[in-house]
């Protein structure tokens, strides 16, 4: 038994250690396409911004929809806002998050174990975990294929990935190249990339069908133009606030009928971001 092992029965890896911090860490730490400051911008804003809390309930719905048979292991998933959504639903969750800042934070909000590790570093027996979740991961991903090929070979023969991507490469904006995005998908091209890493999508849907419009015309062609500045968290921030009033009172509708839809079984043909399950072909 490993020493992983010993402490999380779960665990099957030899190459984590247990610092004082309470972080499993990786003894290699290879880099990252995602910006330094990143994790702490999302922090200052995930608890309040509707994008990250619908996120969250249509993440939970498609888990409950198709339940994993194990811990759910959320790789890159930053200061743990996910995992923590995926704990109060009542499943099991490791966070595998290379950045220290966003394992540091996963820590504070209450998360019982927490990886500092990507993937690769933490180096899990083949076919040892029973779930995955990639929220907003792939398409920092140079080589997809390749990485999903990883993800089917740590997953168990009965294993369920888990994941959301951004949708439709013509949003692409000064935004995903300040995130260091490498693509934006479809679900078809993701079912392409999913097949070519022998795993079959069992579920796909669109979310956020409000957003494409608004990301067109308030992102993509004022960038275009050079009237919209990038790079700056109070820009990020003002994306990502709550609003109110009647605008507020729309996207509350809007939202509420996307989860409502997603919890009867039923697809989004349009939305910003692609939301998926998949299995081992």
């Amino acid at each position: 038994m490993t020493q992983c092992a010993q402490h999380i029965p779960s665990f099957q890896s030899s190459n984590l250690i247990l610092q004082s911090d309470g972080l499993w860490v990786s003894k290699d730490q290879s880099s990252i396409s995602y910006p330094e400051e990143g994790n702490e911008g999302c922090y200052q804003i995930e608890e309040n911004s509707f994008w990250f809390q619908h996120r969250n309930k249509a993440i939970v719905s498609l888990i409950e929809s198709f339940p994993p048979l194990g811990a759910i292991y959320d790789i890159g998933g930053g200061n743990g806002f996910v995992s923590l959504g995926m704990k109060e639903a009542g499943f099991d969750v490791v966070l595998v998050e290379p950045g220290v800042s966003g394992a540091l934070n996963a820590k504070k909000r209450g998360l019982d174990t927490v990886v500092c590790s990507t993937l690769q570093d933490a180096q899990f027996e083949p076919h040892s975990l029973p779930a995955v979740g990639l929220f907003d991961v792939l398409e920092h991903i140079e080589d997809d294929v390749a990485f999903l090929k990883m993800i089917r070979s740590a997953l168990s023969s009965d294993g369920r990935l888990y994941l959301t991507v951004p949708a439709y490469q013509w949003l692409w904006s000064q935004e995903d190249v300040y995130a260091q995005h490498y693509r934006r998908y479809t679900l078809s091209s993701l079912s392409r990339v999913f097949e070519k890493a022998g795993m079959k999508i069992d579920f796909g849907t669109y979310i956020f069908s409000f957003l494409p419009p608004a990301i067109f015309f308030l992102r993509v062609l004022p960038g275009l133009i050079g009237l919209r500045k990038t790079g700056e968290l109070d820009t990020y921030q003002r994306d990502h606030a709550p609003g109110g009033g009647v605008a507020q009172n729309i996207l509350s509708r809007v939202l509420s009928v996307e989860l409502s839809r997603l919890k009867k079984g039923g697809k989004i043909p349009f939305g910003g971001s692609c939301l998926v399950t998949a299995s081992v072909a």
